[in-house]
This record gives C-alpha cells, sequence and structure tokens, in this order.
C-alpha cells in the first residue's frame, strides 16, 4: 500500500532531521510545500476540509519533539506580531490565502520598544515561509477559509507558557509595542 503525503512528511522529515542548519530548514521547507500540495482526496485531508477545526495536531515526534499542526482560518482573522522564542517554524498554505508580515523590534533611548514593519508576504496554497528563532511575524486571513500547516521544531506552547520565551506585541496609539513575554 502507498503512503499518502502525511506520512510521507512526515519519514521524510524524520529522516533528514538534525542540528538547526541551512540545508534543515531547505529540507522541512521542501516537505511541508509538498505537503501543502497534497490532494484534498487524501483521507486525512479531506477530514480537514470538512471539519475546519482552529487547530489540530497532526503529529509529535517523540524523539525529535518537532510538530506538524493544521489550523483553519477565515477571512480577516488575524494574529498580531509575535517571535517563537527559541523556536523556528515554517508555515504552508493549503488552501486559501495569508498574509505574513514581518518586523523589526527597535528600543527607543530610553529602552522603549516598538516594532517596524519590514514587508509583507502573500502564500497561497502551496507557498511556504521560514521564521527562524527571533523573527517577528503577523499573519492575516485574506481568502478564507484557509487552511494552513504549522511545523515547528519544538512545542511553542511549552516555549510560551513554561519556558516563558515567546514575545507577543500590541498595538498602542497605532504602534506595535512589546505586549507580554
Amino acid at each position: 500500500m502507498s503512503k499518502d503525503a502525511l506520512e510521507r512528511f512526515i519519514e521524510r522529515t524524520r529522516s533528514s532531521w538534525g542540528p538547526l542548519s541551512t540545508e534543515l530548514v531547505a529540507s522541512c521547507r521542501g516537505h511541508l510545500e509538498e505537503l501543502a500540495k497534497a490532494p484534498a482526496t487524501q483521507p486525512w485531508l479531506a477530514a480537514l476540509h470538512h471539519e475546519a477545526p482552529p487547530t489540530r495536531e497532526l503529529y509529535r515526534d517523540p524523539e525529535h519533539g518537532f510538530v506538524l499542526l493544521a489550523h483553519t482560518e477565515h477571512a480577516g482573522q488575524y494574529r498580531p506580531p509575535h517571535d517563537h522564542g527559541r523556536g523556528w517554524v515554517v508555515y504552508a498554505v493549503q488552501r486559501g490565502e495569508i498574509a505574513m508580515g514581518t518586523y523589526a523590534r527597535v528600543e527607543d533611548a530610553h529602552g522603549g520598544v516598538r516594532l517596524v514593519k519590514r514587508d509583507e508576504t502573500l502564500l497561497r496554497a502551496g507557498d511556504a515561509k521560514l521564521f527562524l528563532p527571533g523573527d517577528i511575524h503577523d499573519t492575516r486571513c485574506v481568502a478564507g477559509p484557509a487552511l494552513e500547516f504549522r511545523f515547528t521544531e519544538r512545542d511553542l506552547k511549552h516555549e510560551e507558557l513554561v519556558e516563558r520565551r515567546v514575545a507577543r506585541y500590541v498595538e498602542r496609539n497605532g504602534v506595535f509595542t512589546l505586549g507580554s513575554v
């Protein structure tokens, strides 16, 4: 019996796993782009389209710790700027369109923090985008419902809630500033 796209993604990602490197992130990004192009007739993907869960864990690697999630987002849904602590992440859009902005964190002479938007990339079905540790970004669903895969090299809930390393930003007077860490 042939393997489906999800099984192939897991197998290929496990076999190429290692320390953070240019080769590793390129490999994981390529595997995720392939997954995002899977035919919607595959049962696991058809179920995601039908059920449209806000978040679903698709795989958690017991040996390496990486996690693959699926998110369904509706047009206009916005996630304000944040980073992923020590973690790196690859997003891939399977259906719909997601705009992802990137930001630089700037400190003023008094230690105040604000964000400066660098750019925005529109991801369509089959596109993927990588964020390394410390990168700050936001997401906005511009055509939905969108189905997005999020591959993280570690458990980001643990990174945020236990390690307290994830920074989230809030808008104050038209400027994004540090909200919580």
